[in-house]
């Protein structure tokens, strides 16, 4: 018998039953999560502060606890670290996931507890690949390894058993024997810190062996990829490893390294299925490879609320449950989860495209836009100018971060684009025009200010040199893992640094 339908069959294809849910009874199952998490930790210092022993209904949770950024759970995190339990949750926090810093903080350290691996994580792992071979019963992805791409992490605070660093580096460090006898690289290669030791690590371990599937952050992925299409010759990475079929990508927009994918693994059987798996937990998974939404997975350890991003920055904002969201705006997202994060403001914006069930699109973050001048430009609509600029020039990018020019000598503002080229335009000055008409299109804010050119001027494209993201990301010691490049930014920290060792 095929081992992948076997396999299907036994472990994964159970999963497709439970998630037809997530259509018939969305609001029920979330009231079940959210019951199941405030029922834990009512005896918890949290719990006891908030009276979760008498929470009965959503509304009674909204009213009595407050909205929550990483400053105000920080304070118990840094007990947390230092060895007190029953904090925030009931179970023992011995895991921190380290994740991209606050305007205060180089990073943020977020709590993991055993549940939310289990329940959260590793499930959503799990229904991936339950969703993924629905959609290809002719599958052959577990006759051969899985690569993924983790980072690492270090002991916390000599505190004994207890970690602090990458996400990935955490599942990879937990992860159960089934799952380890069918991923590589080993565990040691997997959780090596230097990156560029991994990498060369990664490929020699692996350049021999059956690889049908990746799993990782894309662009760290393709630094892999390009490594070992070196070391072997080959034009494409099919030629290396005939049988892959799948990448399960996530941490980064997958836009800007479509075409870059395409070019170096050219076989028609090869599918790319997009993941949202953040470090405070695993929140969808594209279920449909013809449509690049995500289904929101909303029976895990994770309750759900969203801010209108209109209403975002007011000092009390409205805040909506699943079933009073809109399709087609825009929402920052809101969580609770059995790691003990109680209506976190994770930082990312997302838009939902339909309900029943409910499948959104990552359009930025609550931080990274530009709103220099009243234009409200976010990474969605930077993703589709790219895009379309890409397709008239013959343009490949590899990265790009942008950021407001307030005022120049001129008196002129601006918005400035840093762009590392894999395949230069045939034309820099069409590029940049297609670029800036598509971000009229797209985002009719922009396209006021752009106006006659009265308050803002037609964008600018700096081309950036070769390795410049690799090498700002290096400098500040952040290759590998969970680090990304800041998109966009609304002031000029990000972009002033880059420029200055372009």
């Amino acid at each position: 018998m095929n081992l992948t339908k076997f396999l299907n069959k036994i472990y994964f294809a159970h999963s497709i039953k439970r998630l037809n849910r997530y259509a018939t009874e969305p609001d029920k199952v979330q009231h079940e999560v959210l019951m199941r998490l405030v029922g834990k930790a009512k005896n918890t210092e949290w719990g006891k502060k908030y009276d979760y022993a008498t929470i009965r209904t959503y509304d009674d949770f909204k009213s009595r606890v407050p909205l929550q950024t990483y400053e105000e759970v920080k304070p118990y995190v840094e007990r947390l670290r230092a060895g007190e339990q029953n904090l925030l949750w009931p179970s023992e926090i011995r895991w921190f996931a380290k994740s991209s810093g606050t305007t205060n903080d180089k990073s943020k350290f977020l709590p993991v507890s055993r549940e939310s691996l289990q329940d959260t994580h590793y499930q959503g792992g799990k229904d991936a690949v339950a969703l993924y071979l629905s959609q290809n019963p002719n599958s052959n992805f577990f006759s051969g390894k899985g690569l993924i791409l983790g980072g690492s992490h270090s002991p916390n605070l000599n505190t004994n058993h207890s970690l602090v660093g990458d996400l990935s580096a955490i599942l990879i460090e937990n992860v159960s024997p089934f799952v380890n006898y069918l991923r590589v690289p080993s565990k040691q290669i997997a959780l090596m810190e230097h990156f560029e030791e991994k990498i060369e690590a990664i490929t020699n371990s692996t350049e021999k062996l059956n690889i049908t599937n990746l799993s990782g952050v894309p662009s760290w992925m393709l630094v892999v990829i390009k490594r070992m299409l070196d070391k072997t010759g080959k034009q494409s990475l099919e030629q290396v490893w005939p049988n892959l079929e799948v990448f399960f990508h996530g941490g980064v927009a997958f836009t800007p390294y479509r075409e870059q994918y395409n070019e170096i693994i050219r076989s028609s059987k090869m599918h790319y299925v997009e993941t949202y798996n953040a470090s405070e937990g695993y929140f969808g998974t594209q279920n449909d490879l013809t449509d690049p939404a995500m289904m929101l997975m909303i029976d895990y350890g994770v309750f759900f609320e969203f801010i209108p991003m209109d209403e975002f920055e007011k000092e009390q904002p409205k805040v909506c449950s699943l079933t009073e969201v809109e399709v087609g705006k825009n929402y920052a997202v809101v969580i609770s989860t059995s790691a003990g994060l109680w209506r976190y403001i994770i930082g990312d914006t997302i838009k939902f495209t339909q309900k029943n069930p409910y499948k959104f699109v990552i359009t930025g973050r609550t931080k990274h836009f530009i709103n220099a001048f009243g234009e409200e430009l976010i990474v969605d609509n930077a993703e589709k100018g790219l895009s379309k600029a890409c397709a008239a020039t013959g343009a490949k990018v590899s990265d790009y971060s942008a950021a407001p020019v307030f005022m120049d000598a001129n008196a002129k503002c601006r918005h400035q684009w840093l762009i590392e080229f894999a395949q230069m335009p045939n034309d820099l000055a069409l590029f940049a025009k297609v670029l800036d008409d598509t971000l009229k299109e797209v985002n009719s804010d922009y396209e006021a200010k752009r106006q006659n050119d009265i308050a803002l001027q037609p964008l600018e494209v700096i081309v950036a040199r070769k390795n410049l993201f690799h090498d700002w990301l290096d400098q500040k010691g952040k290759l590998g893992g969970q680090h990304k490049i800041p998109r966009l930014s609304n002031n000029r920290q990000y972009i002033e640094e880059m420029l200055a060792i372009n």
